[in-house]
């Protein structure tokens, strides 16, 4: 087969049969990968962050910060990479926030960072507590929150409402975490009485120390019977304001003396630190309490969106009163999905635009190809995207919009030099169509090659850009 290399490569495409059916198939992967593949408001960006809790009972934020803190960034600065350590001091309370240079790995990093307190518990200063770390990352912020507002319910009762509420949430797959903000908590408070207490010769201390013991449930072993193994469970949690008073603090003649002999129990809202209030124009303030949920890393939040909404429209009327209303607030799965419905509406008018503009210009054998080779190259680099582990978000995207125009370019190039030679008659289609490949086609692959160059350096961009930018030239470089 005369011609260059890429008068090789279109007369082997242009003589196979296999041609037709790998672009059907690029296609098919295209529409699965679509449907597959996870859509989320923002990337996945890994930037190993933890914070260190220091509860240090009685010290001033100065003792806090030059015994404890102080002391404790130069040992953390010191881990292998760490990029930056920040501190903040209280009184009695210490926070530490580390921060790793971006996509190194979370649990190494996690795995590093207890190594090195272990290894530096002798420098901790007395009185200062064995830090507690939590890890940060993009998932603990929320991406879908319900507000519970309305109806005869005060902040206490639509804060048990919420707590109801919460519990049918986390049974849902994928999903991560779920806090209530707002509202009064429900507490079980003891109110000691000092006169019953010096009566009866007790003391507050001896009041804590049989709550403590009387509120704990262990596991007593197990046994087998009838060819079953049966877990034993010994003792309980007190669930109410008669559990706690019925517990028994000493013996008196012969008379047990309980909680409630010696204190009121009551069983209600805990004491107001926090206001949370709905307002709607012309009518008022009204107690407010919001249910956040956060997923897990990687799942799709369309669809995780989507199960929450039915949860809660389950509940409606059944676990919620009527007159509650009930509000979702946040919902980044739904804002990803319609990104990613108008991503493909725009996509599919510009392809048809320019499919026209070529129709009317070069005829419709170019406009064919135009027409399909964007949907075919866009299909092929979406599953690479799914390879590499990336999400439909507004980053990829954007990738995918910046590509555009120059696969169309590079289309239309191939196509029109191949319409000129159509148009001389002066051998057959094919080898037209192979003469017109060798003419354009290696400097169009040439200037593609030079694009690639331009944009493949974002790809070693560092720090927060770099999750960021590598998108960009991953899909470039693929689609053209």
């Amino acid at each position: 087969m005369k011609g260059n290399l890429a008068g090789r490569l279109a007369g082997m495409f242009l003589e196979s049969k296999l041609t037709p059916l790998i672009m059907a198939a690029a296609l098919g992967l295209g529409v699965w990968t679509l449907s597959t593949m996870p859509s989320e408001e923002e990337p996945q960006i890994i930037v190993p962050l933890a914070d260190l809790y220091l509860p240090m009972p009685g010290a001033t934020p100065q003792e806090v910060e030059n015994r404890a803190l102080i002391p404790l960034e130069n040992v953390l600065s010191g881990i292998e990479g760490v990029e930056y350590v920040y501190s903040h001091a209280e009184p009695g309370f210490g926070l530490v926030t580390v921060r790793y240079e971006v996509g190194l790995d979370m649990e190494e990093s996690l795995v590093q960072l207890y190594s090195t307190l272990m290894n530096h518990m002798d420098r901790m200063p007395p009185g200062l507590q064995f830090p507690m770390v939590k890890t940060v990352t993009i998932d603990d912020v929320p991406f879908f929150t319900t507000t519970l507002f309305g109806g005869e319910m005060d902040g206490g009762q639509l804060r048990t409402l919420a707590d109801e509420l919460r519990v049918k949430l986390e049974a849902v797959p994928d999903v991560r975490d779920v806090d209530v903000l707002g509202g009064y908590p429900r507490e079980l408070r003891v109110e000691l009485d000092a006169e019953r207490l010096a009566t009866y010769g007790i003391d507050p201390m001896t009041v804590i120390d049989r709550l403590s013991r009387a509120n704990v449930e262990a596991d007593a072993g197990t046994y087998t019977y009838d060819n079953e193994v049966v877990r034993v469970v010994a003792g309980d949690f007190l669930t109410d304001a008669t559990d706690v008073g019925n517990v028994v603090l000493t013996v008196r003649d012969g008379a047990l003396i309980q909680i409630r002999d010696v204190a009121t129990v009551l069983d209600g809202p805990s004491e107001v630190d926090q206001y949370a209030f709905h307002m709607e124009k012309g009518e008022g303030w009204a107690p407010m309490v919001s249910i956040a949920v956060s997923k897990r890393p990687g799942a799709d939040a369309t669809a995780l969106g989507r199960a929450l909404e039915h949860e809660l429209d389950e509940a409606r009327g059944r676990l919620v009163p009527a007159d509650v209303e009930m509000k979702i607030s946040r919902n980044y799965g739904e804002t990803a999905r319609h990104k990613v419905v108008t991503l493909q509406e725009h996509l599919g008018m510009a392809v048809l635009a320019v499919g026209l503009v070529i129709l009317f210009t070069m005829g419709w054998r170019s406009a064919l190809v135009v027409m399909m080779a964007v949907p075919v190259t866009f299909a092929l680099t979406l599953f690479v995207y799914q390879i590499f582990g990336y999400t439909l978000n507004r980053v990829t995207l954007f990738a995918l919009i910046f590509v555009t125009g120059i696969v169309i370019d590079d289309s239309i190039i191939v196509a029109e030099n191949m319409e000129r030679h159509f148009s001389m008659r002066d051998r057959p289609l094919k080898a037209a169509a192979r003469a017109a490949v060798d003419e354009v086609g290696n400097p169009t692959i040439l200037a593609t090659l030079t694009v690639i160059a331009a944009v493949l350096p974002m790809l070693f961009v560092s720090g927060l850009m770099g999750p960021y930018m590598s998108p960009m030239p991953i899909g470039a470089t693929v689609a053209m």
